[in-house]
Formats: structure tokens, sequence, C-alpha cells
């Protein structure tokens, strides 16, 4: 995907997402070494679920915003390399830290529709 593509459906998900408040959400999150090799035991791993209120856009640092009730989670905008979508109500964020630094997003909307 080229990266104005990859920009695009970036935007397309958060001007959509307002269709997920009040649903039951799951963050996995994932720190990693190599792009290319996402296996499980060689990766950090940490799991929030949460009812998801609000989420925006904070311009001061570029980052998107998810919120719950006690829950808050940014994703850097600037710092996305790749974004998919695996399924229905289910996204995916890679963004590189450094050169050997990524972090995996995996976000699992539970939805009634």
């Amino acid at each position: 995907m080229n990266p104005e593509e990859l920009n695009l459906n970036i935007l397309a998900f958060f001007e959509s997402i307002e269709k997920y408040y009040g649903c039951k959400t799951e963050i996995t999150e994932g720190l990693f070494s190599e792009l290319n090799n996402l296996d499980a035991n060689l990766s950090t791993w940490n799991l929030s679920k949460f009812d998801l209120i609000r989420s925006a856009y904070r311009k001061n640092g570029g980052r998107f915003m998810l919120e719950g009730d006690s829950m808050y989670y940014e994703i850097s905008g600037e710092r996305i390399v790749d974004f998919k979508q695996p399924g229905r109500h289910k996204f995916e964020f890679i963004e590189q830290y450094s050169e050997t630094v990524f972090r995996i997003t995996k976000i699992r909307f539970h939805n009634n529709y």
C-alpha cells in the first residue's frame, strides 16, 4: 500500500469510528523488533478492554486517541507504517519507533451488527 492510500484508509477508519461508540473494545498491543517477524513468542503483549466513549485527533503531537471510562490509548499518526482490516470489526496498526522497535495495535470492536 502506498503512503497516500495508507493515509486515506486511516482517515476513513477514524472518520467512521463513531459507529463503535458504546461498544466493548479490545486493544491488544505488542512490541517487537522485526517488522516481518510478528512471532508472538518474541513479542511483549498487553491487553485492554473497555467501552469506547470517544475518539479524537490530538494535533499537538499528531496522535489518534481512543478513550473509555478509565482507559486512554494513543496511536502516533506520523509513525504508522501499516494499517489493515483483517476481519469484520477488527483493525491493526503498526507503528515504527526506531529501526528495530515496532508496536502493533490490534483493535476489536464487539458490535451488534
